[in-house]
C-alpha cells in the first residue's frame, strides 16, 4: 500500500441484521481526496451467501438500524453543509424521510421496540451560541464563565455550553403527508422555513452529559448513562439513570450514589438491565488497564459481577436471547464472546480478527471486522469463527498488502513481548523503523494497519509490539507502567527490536528510526533521551509534559495523576520534556492545531527545547485538526502527513544504504 492508496482503506460500521435474518445493512465509508473527506453509502448484504447491494447514495450515511417490526431502516445522514440528521425509508427501498432537526446535529439513537419512536442524543446549544442567533458568529459569541475542571473534548471544543440532552420523536411512515409550515407573512423579513423534520420533545436537561439511551422490552422507559453526582468533576464515575415515558418524571438514579464501579455501556433486555463497567477503585479515578466486566443489575441498582477480570469486555452489549454477546480484547486481537445468565463464558468467534460490532436476529450473529488483508468486512458466525462476507478491500489488497509476521520476544528481564514485524519487498539490507502505538492502554492488532503498510512499501523493515502497559495481556500487564512510565516499557521495546532485528537477517541494526504518537509520541521522546543508537526520530501528538497536562488538556484532571503521579520529582523522573537536554538525535515533532487530548503546547515547548539546544528539528503543525488527525483527519492532511513522514525519512534513513 501506497499513501496515495488512501481512497481505498474501506470502514465498515456496526451492522444491522433484518428481525428475520435474511439480510444486513452496514454503512461502508471511505477517503476521498477529490473532495476532501468521508464518503459513504449504506449497503445491503443478503445473508449466508453475501450478495450485496448499494441501498442509498448519500454522501454521508451511516449508523443504519432496522426498526424491530422490520419494516423501516434508519440511518444517519451528513449533508455537506449541515449537520448530521437521523433518516428513515422503507426497508425494502424507497425514498428517506427526514427524522429529527437537531441544531447541532445527532450523535446516537435507539429505536422504540414498538417502531413508533426514536430516541435520540444531540447537543443542545446555550442560547447564543453555536449559530443560534444567525448573525452572530463565534467570535462575537459573549465570554465563557467556567466553575468546573472539565470543560472541552477533543474533536469536539467547548462542551459545558453545549451538553448532549435526550430527546424522543414520534417516527413518520414513510407514506405520511409530507411536512409544510405555515406561510410566512409578506412583511416578515426573515421567511420560516419549511419544517424538515417532525418536533421532537425534550426528556432531560440540566448542565449534564447524557448518552447511550436504550428502551426498556416494553417501551415504558428508558435507562442511560449520565454523571449528575456532585463528585462528577473529579472523578470518573457515570451512573445508570431511568425515566419513566408514561409521565414528565426526573430521572431516577438506578447505581448507587457512592459505588466505585464506572459504567461504560448497558443494554435492556428481558433478563433486565446489564452493564459492562470498571472498578475505578477508593478515589474512583484509577482507570488504568482496568478490564471490563459484565454485571447485571438488579431493581434496587445492586450490580451482580457475571465475568471477571481475565475476560477483559468491551464495546456495546448485544442480547442473543438471554445471552450477553460482548466484545473482548485479547493478544492482538478483538473477539467476540458469549456470556450466559450464570456468567459462563464461551467464545462466540475467534480467530485473527478485530470485531468493531455486532447484530443478532434469531440464531443468527452478524459482525464487522477487520483482518489481516481488510480494514473493514461484513462477517458471519459460524461454528465459532467468523466467516467474512463481503471483500470491500479487494482494491487495496491488490495495490499491494504485505503481511505482517507474528513473533514474542523474552526481554532482559525474561518477560515475554508479543508483536509483529513487517519486511519489505527485496532481499535488504532494509532500514527499520520502530513503531510505538498510542494509548498506553491500547494495542496494535493482527487487522491491517495503513501505517505499517505505507511504511513497508516504501522499503522500510517495520517493528511494532505491545509493551508492558499495553491492553490485551491482563491486568497485571496493562497497570505495570503505573506510576511508572518510561521503565519496562522502554525496555520491552528496545528489547523487541533488538530481538527482532537479531531474527531477521534482512533488518539492518545500523540503520534504525523510531516514531510513535500519543503515547507512542511520549515514549519515543523519552527513548531518545536515553538511547542515541536512532538515525531519526518522530514524535507525534505526544504526552510530553505531564506537569504541563493538568488544565490545557481534556484529560488533564485525571490522566497525568494516575499515570505519573502528582509528586513533582515523580512527574519529573518520568517527563520528557524534563530530559529534552539529552536527546541528540535529529527528530521531527508534528502535532493539530486544535488537539485537546495532547495540546499543541505538548509539541510547542518540546521542539522549542530541542531546537534552543542545536538539534537538527522541525515541526509540523496541520490546522483546524484533532488527536485523530492520522485516523480520521481530512484525507488530504492525511496523504500530506504521509509525504512528510517519508520525506524525513528518506534524508535521515534512506532506504539504499549509504
Amino acid at each position: 500500500m501506497k499513501a496515495t492508496d488512501l481512497p481505498l482503506l474501506t470502514a465498515v460500521s456496526t451492522p444491522t441484521i433484518h428481525p428475520d435474518g435474511s439480510r444486513a445493512v452496514v454503512a461502508v465509508s471511505r477517503p476521498n481526496l477529490e473532495s476532501d473527506s468521508y464518503v459513504g453509502q449504506l449497503w445491503s448484504v443478503s445473508l449466508p451467501d453475501g450478495e450485496r447491494r448499494r441501498l442509498t447514495r448519500g454522501g454521508s450515511d451511516g449508523s443504519p438500524k432496522f426498526s424491530p417490526d422490520g419494516k423501516l431502516l434508519a440511518f444517519v445522514r451528513a449533508p455537506e453543509k449541515g449537520r448530521a440528521q437521523v433518516f428513515v425509508a422503507p426497508a425494502d427501498g424507497g425514498e428517506a424521510v427526514q427524522v429529527t432537526d437537531a441544531k447541532l446535529g445527532v450523535a446516537d439513537y435507539v429505536w422504540s421496540p414498538d417502531s413508533s419512536r426514536i430516541v435520540f442524543v444531540a447537543r443542545v446549544p446555550e442560547p447564543g451560541r453555536y449559530g443560534t442567533v444567525p448573525e452572530l458568529g463565534p467570535d462575537a459569541e459573549p465570554a465563557r464563565r467556567f466553575t468546573t475542571l472539565r470543560t472541552s473534548a477533543n474533536g469536539v471544543g467547548y462542551t459545558v455550553d453545549r451538553p448532549r440532552q435526550l430527546f424522543i420523536v414520534d417516527v413518520p411512515k414513510p407514506g405520511d403527508e409530507p411536512l409544510y409550515a405555515t406561510a410566512p407573512s409578506v412583511a416578515d423579513e426573515h421567511p420560516t422555513a419549511p419544517p424538515a423534520a417532525p418536533e421532537a420533545r425534550l426528556l432531560t436537561s440540566g448542565d449534564f452529559d447524557n448518552r447511550q439511551p436504550v428502551f426498556s422490552p416494553d417501551g415504558t422507559s428508558i435507562a442511560f448513562i449520565s454523571a449528575r453526582h456532585e463528585s462528577r468533576d473529579i472523578d470518573l464515575i457515570e451512573s445508570v439513570f431511568t425515566l419513566d415515558l408514561k409521565t414528565d418524571g426526573e430521572p431516577v438514579q438506578l447505581t448507587p450514589a457512592d459505588t466505585t464501579i464506572g459504567v461504560d455501556s448497558l443494554a435492556w433486555g428481558l433478563g433486565g438491565i446489564h452493564v459492562l463497567a470498571f472498578d475505578l477503585g477508593p478515589n474512583r479515578t484509577d482507570f488504568i488497564g482496568r478490564s471490563g466486566c459484565l454485571f447485571r443489575l438488579s431493581e434496587d441498582g445492586a450490580f451482580t459481577r457475571l465475568t471477571t477480570d481475565a475476560d477483559d469486555l468491551g464495546g456495546d452489549i448485544v442480547f442473543a436471547g438471554d445471552d450477553a454477546l460482548v466484545l473482548a480484547t485479547t493478544r492482538g486481537r478483538v473477539v467476540l464472546r458469549r456470556v450466559t445468565p450464570r456468567g459462563v463464558v464461551t467464545t462466540e468467534a475467534g480467530g485473527d480478527i478485530e470485531v468493531s460490532g455486532v447484530d443478532v436476529a434469531g440464531e443468527t450473529v452478524v459482525l464487522s471486522l477487520a483482518l489481516a488483508d481488510s480494514t473493514g468486512e461484513l462477517g458471519m458466525v459460524e461454528s465459532g469463527a467468523a466467516r467474512a462476507l463481503t471483500d470491500f478491500s479487494a482494491p487495496l489488497r491488490d495495490s499491494g498488502v504485505i503481511h505482517p509476521t507474528e513473533v514474542t520476544i523474552t526481554a532482559r528481564d525474561g518477560y515475554p513481548v508479543h508483536g509483529w514485524t513487517l519486511t519489505p519487498a527485496g532481499e535488504g539490507p532494509h532500514p527499520v523503523l520502530l513503531n510505538i502505538h498510542g494509548g498506553p492502554f491500547a494495542q496494535y492488532t493482527v487487522a491491517l494497519f495503513d501505517e505499517m503498510q505505507v511504511y513497508a512499501d516504501a522499503g522500510y523493515a517495520v517493528v511494532m509490539c505491545n509493551p508492558r502497559g499495553s491492553a490485551g495481556y491482563g491486568v497485571d500487564h496493562g497497570r505495570a507502567i503505573r506510576q511508572a512510565m518510561g521503565t519496562v516499557d522502554l525496555t520491552d521495546v528496545l528489547d523487541f527490536l533488538d530481538g527482532a532485528i537479531t531474527a531477521n537477517d534482512s533488518f539492518d541494526a545500523t540503520r534504525v528510526g523510531i516514531m510513535g504518537g500519543s503515547y507512542g509520541g511520549y515514549l519515543t521522546a523519552w527513548t531518545i533521551a536515553h538511547d542515541h543508537r536512532f538515525a531519526a526520530a518522530i514524535v507525534e501528538r505526544g504526552f510530553l509534559d505531564p506537569d504541563g497536562f493538568v488544565g490545557t488538556s481534556d484529560i488533564g484532571s485525571f490522566f497525568g495523576d494516575e499515570y505519573t503521579g502528582t509528586d513533582p520529582e515523580a512527574m519529573a523522573a518520568q517527563s520528557p520534556q524534563a530530559v529534552v537536554g539529552r536527546v541528540t538525535t535529529p527528530s521531527l515533532v508534528i502535532h493539530s492545531s486544535d488537539d485537546l487530548r495532547c495540546p499543541l503546547s505538548q509539541g510547542e515547548r518540546y521542539y522549542a527545547a530541542l531546537k534552543r539546544k542545536g538539534v537538527e528539528t522541525e515541526m509540523l503543525v496541520f490546522p483546524a485538526e484533532n488527536h485523530e488527525l492520522s485516523r480520521s483527519g481530512r484525507p488530504r492532511h492525511r496523504l500530506e502527513r504521509f509525504e512528510a513522514i517519508l520525506d524525513w525519512w528518506s534524508r535521515y534513513l534512506p532506504v539504499a544504504a549509504p
